[in-house]
């Protein structure tokens, strides 16, 4: 038995076509969709990048406890425990997270690993004398600069990190496809902002422009910049045109699975970790607004030869935390019982129901919920807005977020079931440094939690322009998001600072 995953960063569902998109050249997602079974009801735990990682190897909600950060000593890592009971598995990637402060050991899991460099702030390549070209938003840091210094080196489509990742995972392929258990991870940076895509994928998209450089927004409401309507449809097009390149390279694995008939014994996992606005509720970007469908809803792939299911749609409610159990389960690697995903065997089967309600978020953000109709998002009360911790073994996160002031006020705390008796460093946090502590400025116009709790149905309002005003709905969705908390171990301030407390719903 093999199993080959593809994972792809920041990938919209509704805009590839077999999720009804009809504005992205991507035949590879549909002859996909015709090879596998399609999830209409799909959704993330923990975002972004290495919050849904640790999700991916221990099938546990990360974002209830802490943000950004390694794999602990206590986790279930699923390539670990693969690797354990006799499973080869070997990552290639081109994320670079996993070697930036905070997203360290996830790797070291893997039996072998492969990396290929370029992409965003990469570290990579060195210029003394280098000025970065003009153009619209992006970073202004060092990442930044990075960027366009990486890209002096990357002038080829050969060169540039998508190709090379998909050619280090195709060579395991031609080089392993006659033996037998293995897990090929195939994680591609792209379509994660900047947008950097050779020519013969925006040609498809846009002949000509005349505006500014704009190929890297910003987590910003819409014209933060003054961007005019033909740079926001530039901005756009980029995104769509490395969709298309992704699309490209999506089928060569394909291609692999056709020419070795791998079909017959190999499982086919193509995933994402999290969505994107492109000027969506007026917004671009994934982390300074409410955690929309665009976002939280993504698309997901499964072929499993055990049913052989293939061409058909799976409405079961499901998520991140289920793709670690899932791949246990093919091997038949026993599920510690620290992990809450579910195996996705019967739901590709038989579209069998694992779960009647889904928490997603970001830490020290909105807490959300949904039942796979109803989107619930409960929002930080003010007095208690602050009261955010993160609750680590490894004292590190996102770059600059956990500080030598925070460490000294931090404690040992015990009690959690999760860790196998081990404590946990409580560490005062602030959602990767992101989270403004003043509440005019989340609580405004145009703030974080304008609005306050918002309740969404997304049967009569898909978009999510309209906000439901049903207090029997909420009700029962807050007393589900309530009950999986506990389930989680969530500490007790995420009670409080949600304002559970005394709103038909009881903290423990």
């Amino acid at each position: 038995m093999r199993a080959i995953m593809v994972m792809f960063d920041s990938l919209n569902r509704i805009m590839l076509p077999p999720y009804g998109g009809t504005d992205i050249v991507a035949p590879n997602f549909e002859r996909l969709a015709k090879h596998a079974a399609t999830f209409d009801n799909f959704y993330i735990g923990s975002f972004p990048c290495m919050p849904a990682r640790r999700e991916l190897h221990t099938g546990r909600y990360n974002f209830l406890h802490r943000g950004w950060g390694p794999i602990e000593l206590y986790d279930d890592s699923m390539p670990e425990l693969l690797k354990k009971n006799g499973v080869y598995t070997h990552l290639v990637t081109d994320h670079w997270h996993y070697w930036e402060q905070g997203g360290s050991d996830y790797q070291t899991k893997y039996n072998s690993f492969e990396y290929a460099r370029g992409p965003e702030g990469d570290p990579w390549k060195g210029l003394v004398d280098f000025e970065v070209p003009p153009h619209l938003y992006g970073r202004q840091d060092n990442c930044g600069r990075q960027e366009y210094v990486n890209r002096r080196y990357t002038p080829r489509e050969e060169d540039i990190s998508i190709a090379q990742t998909f050619h280090h995972g195709l060579q395991f392929i031609d080089d392993n496809f006659r033996s037998d258990n293995w897990f090929l991870q195939i994680e591609e940076f792209d379509p994660h902002e900047p947008y950097y895509v050779p020519d013969r994928f925006m040609s498809l998209y846009e002949k000509e422009y005349g505006g500014r450089e704009f190929d890297w927004p910003q987590y910003h409401k819409v014209g933060h910049a003054g961007e005019t309507e033909e740079e926001i449809r530039h901005a756009i097009n980029k995104y769509r045109a490395v969709v298309s390149m992704c699309d490209y390279y999506l089928g060569q694995v394909l291609d692999r699975m056709d020419q070795y008939d791998l079909w017959k014994d190999t499982m086919l996992i193509v995933n994402t970790d999290h969505g994107f606005l492109l000027t969506e509720h007026d917004w671009w970007g994934k982390v300074c607004e409410p955690i929309y469908d665009e976002i939280a809803h993504t698309p997901f792939f499964l072929w499993d030869p055990r049913s052989g299911v293939c061409g058909e749609r799976r409405q079961a409610l499901c998520q991140t935390i289920d793709i670690a159990p899932t791949l246990l389960d093919y091997f038949q690697v026993p599920i510690p019982k620290d992990v809450q995903g579910k195996p996705l065997r019967e739901v590709v089967a038989s579209d069998q129901k694992i779960r009647d309600y889904a928490l997603f978020g970001l830490h020290g953000f909105h807490v959300n919920v949904t039942d796979g109709r109803y989107v619930y998002m409960r929002t930080p009360v003010r007095e208690h807005l602050t009261e955010i911790y993160d609750y680590l073994q490894t004292p590190t996160s996102y770059p600059n977020s956990i500080t030598l002031d925070k460490l000294r006020q931090s404690e040992l705390v015990w009690g959690y079931e999760f860790t196998k008796g081990t404590p946990l460093l409580r560490v005062p946090g602030n959602a990767m440094g992101m989270i403004s502590d003043d509440p005019e400025l989340l609580y405004g116009p145009d703030g974080l939690y304008e609005g306050g709790n918002l309740l969404f149905d997304l049967e009569q309002d898909p978009k999510q322009l309209s906000p439901l005003q049903d207090a029997e709905t909420e009700c029962r969705m807050e007393d589900a998001m309530v009950r999986l908390m506990r389930e989680s171990e969530a500490p007790p301030e995420q009670y409080v600072r949600l304002g559970l407390n005394g709103s038909g719903a009881k903290a423990p």
